[in-house]
């Protein structure tokens, strides 16, 4: 047996690695090194003889998860060895069967099921928008995930007390519609693969003969998150051998809204009484500091996945302590992040290595907007652009129509942001939240864009749907820089499996995470575990932060998230520079408010600057900006200009100590402002 099998590897790493040939059941921390030990198990077996490369099976959830297995069993010489997703797994298996087993070639596969969906949509009365209709294929995935059909659907969902896109009556019909036409074109969708690979193989003794003769050893990586269909089809492959090893983690649980269930990885011992489980517990990600904070969040849990519960240790030496911020409002945490990433940066931190986490897509537009304003570079993960997506567009379309016909002359207009719900009430901004899905990403993308009216009729009392169009064009078209090699925005739900060295976890508030709809001790539970798989994505530096107001100067009703409880001091107010908060230079009071920490006075407190000196800023800013052709906030925002003014910065570093000016603007701008408050101070001498 090659050494390199075993060299390198921790104690548990090895005892998983040379564990029989199964059943084994391989319980793998965040950072413990999962797939290196996974790799090298299969390498094991293959070397010792317990199975030649063509007997094993490894799947996995990921086309890039796969792709990486088989690369580290290239590299550890087992090229041979099958790694594949569920999907492409059986999609090849039924290319080979099918012919035989049911006769001609392989129905042709789907690659979007949307149409179909929308010819049943219509035929049962039912919604045929972009949203509604990926909700509707979401659902009858989610149905044949959990192996049930269309007359078995309505039971399902009274089972799980699942909340519906529409009433579980029209979903039915849709979702019955829907296989009636893909059966009519003699079309399979995704779910189909397993569906008629399980059939196969429980009909058709010679078939399963002859593929259970091939495939004598299986490897499932991320087994918490399998649902009803794939075991069902891992126990097809099986036919009751024993000779599997399931690798996965219960404290990353958080796909059962698509039909996942850890039961099968909490029950593995109780179905095969002799299995050998092993837990890897040394994280070689994270610092002491974020895994001592993974193990406080997840001491918390409660409920069934608690049985497995692993306990990390950090493998990596002391980093810094993890920060917890409150801020008064999402404007201000989204412009102290994007102050964070800018100077980490600054600091030699390679933008890709940051990330910025949420719990809902919406909340991207904020960190779009501050990232921007900050001229540091980033990529949304899992979704477009906030300005991108087909809502927001749909919904900048309607506003620029009712802008351009203007309102009825004998009438004054109403107020902007009661002007704007109502024009945004017929495409999906209903007053109630639908239930998650894509309905609710469009509700809460309709709703970002009510904040902005409300951000602009705050700045300006007399402002119109015209002008908020205008703003909204020129959020747009500053967002259009390259964002290659940029900091990550993304999801927590899309983050699961990445790793960044700087982790921005924000938005934690009761109603957000929890998100709203969790209602349930289950879903509750699954939303920590959701903050948990947050945490662990930081190798060193990690920043938890919310926000009061959804709005500047707004009312401050939210709560910090209640997972927050006992892990967070009660004094997280920091400036927006990440320091504890400021206070005014003239009463000494408490700074909250983003305009008045940038000014370092109370918004009561008179202010000392030269009215000429801020004419003169602003002229430059509108320069500025025409020669790029970028909004005039992206150079600097009013209270940026009105800082300046007050503060009247004579060098470099007393430019870098207004709070919202980093080392980007400070280059791109800080000569032209010294300049000018030089020039205004002379003036005045």
């Amino acid at each position: 047996m090659p050494t390199n099998h075993l060299e390198g590897l921790d104690d548990q790493q090895r005892a998983a690695v040379v564990a029989p040939s199964g059943p084994v059941c391989v319980l793998a921390g965040a950072g413990t090194g999962k797939t290196r030990t996974i790799t090298h198990r299969i390498a094991h077996l293959v070397s010792t003889g317990a199975h030649p490369v063509s007997e094993v099976l490894a799947v996995t959830f990921t086309t890039r998860a796969a792709g990486e297995m088989r690369l580290r069993l290239r590299s550890l010489g087992v090229p041979g060895v099958q790694a594949r997703t569920f999907h492409s797994a059986a999609l090849k298996q039924l290319r080979y069967f099918w012919p035989r087993a049911v006769g001609g070639p392989l129905w042709p596969v789907l690659d979007h099921k949307l149409r179909l969906v929308a010819i049943a949509a219509r035929r049962a009365n039912a919604g045929t928008d972009a949203a509604t209709l990926r909700d509707l294929a979401s659902e009858i995935e989610w149905s044949k995930a959990t192996l049930a059909g269309p007359e078995q659907y309505l039971a399902a969902v009274a089972k799980h007390q699942r909340d519906t896109p529409l009433p579980a009556e029209t979903v039915a019909k849709v979702f019955a519609g829907y296989e009636q036409a893909k059966q009519q074109a003699e079309q399979l969708d995704f779910d189909d693969l397993l569906l008629h690979t399980c059939a196969i193989l429980e009909d058709d003794r010679d078939v399963a003969a002859e593929f259970r003769a091939r495939y004598r050893s299986f490897v499932v990586d991320e087994y918490q998150d399998v649902t009803p269909l794939q075991q069902r089809l891992l126990d097809a492959w099986l036919g009751g051998r024993d000779t599997i090893t399931v690798v996965g983690d219960a404290n990353q649980t958080i796909y059962s809204f698509a039909g996942a269930s850890p039961t099968y990885l909490l029950g593995f011992e109780k179905r095969y009484p002799n299995a050998e489980v092993v837990k890897l517990e040394r994280d070689y990600r994270s610092t002491p500091q974020v895994v001592g904070l993974a193990n406080r969040i997840i001491a918390g849990a409660s409920g069934a996945t608690t049985r497995y519960r692993l306990r990390l240790t950090a493998g990596r030496p002391d980093g810094p302590a993890a920060t917890f911020d409150e801020h008064p409002d999402e404007p201000t945490e989204a412009a102290v992040v994007a102050a964070a990433c800018a100077a980490l940066i600054e600091a030699g931190t390679p933008a890709a290595e940051i990330a910025v986490l949420y719990r809902m897509n919406a909340q991207s537009q904020a960190y779009e907007d501050a990232l921007s304003a900050e001229g540091v570079p980033y990529v949304v993960r899992g979704g477009e652009r906030f300005f991108a997506r087909p809502e927001v567009r749909q919904a900048i379309t309607v506003l620029r129509g009712a802008g351009a016909a203007g309102a009825d002359d004998d009438a004054a207009p109403p107020p902007l942001v009661a002007r704007v719900r109502a024009l945004l009430g017929p495409i999906g901004l209903s007053d109630e939240p639908p239930p998650a899905g894509a309905l609710r990403d469009k509700w809460d993308s309709l709703l970002a864009l009510v904040s902005l009216a409300e951000e602009l009729a705050a700045a300006e009392p007399a402002a119109t749907v015209p002008a908020l169009v205008r703003e909204l064009d020129q959020r747009a078209e500053a967002q259009h820089a390259p964002s290659a090699l940029g900091v990550t925005l993304a999801s927590l739900h899309s983050a699961k499996g990445l790793e960044w060295d700087a982790v921005f976890l924000v938005g934690l508030t009761d109603g957000t995470l929890p998100i709203q709809h969790a209602e349930t001790p289950e879903e509750i539970e699954e939303e920590r575990r959701l903050f948990y798989v947050g945490v662990t994505r930081a190798r060193s530096r990690l920043a938890l932060s919310w926000a009061l107001s959804r709005t500047e100067n707004g009312r401050r009703t939210r709560r910090r998230s209640r997972f927050l409880t006992g892990l967070a001091p009660d004094s997280a107010r920091p400036d927006r520079t990440g320091r504890a908060p400021g206070r005014c230079r003239i009463c000494g009071a408490t700074l909250l408010a983003a305009a008045q920490i940038k000014s370092g006075r109370c918004a009561n407190c008179p202010s000392s600057a030269d009215p000429q000196l801020v004419d003169a800023l602003r002229a430059w800013r509108k320069d500025r900006s025409s020669q790029a052709s970028v909004p005039a906030f992206v150079v600097f925002s009013d209270a940026t200009l009105l800082a300046i003014a007050e503060r009247k910065p004579a060098d470099n570093a007393a430019l870098l100590a207004i709070p919202g000016i980093g080392r980007a603007k400070l280059d791109a701008y800080g000569t032209d402002v010294l300049e000018i408050v030089g020039r205004a101070a002379g003036n005045n001498s």
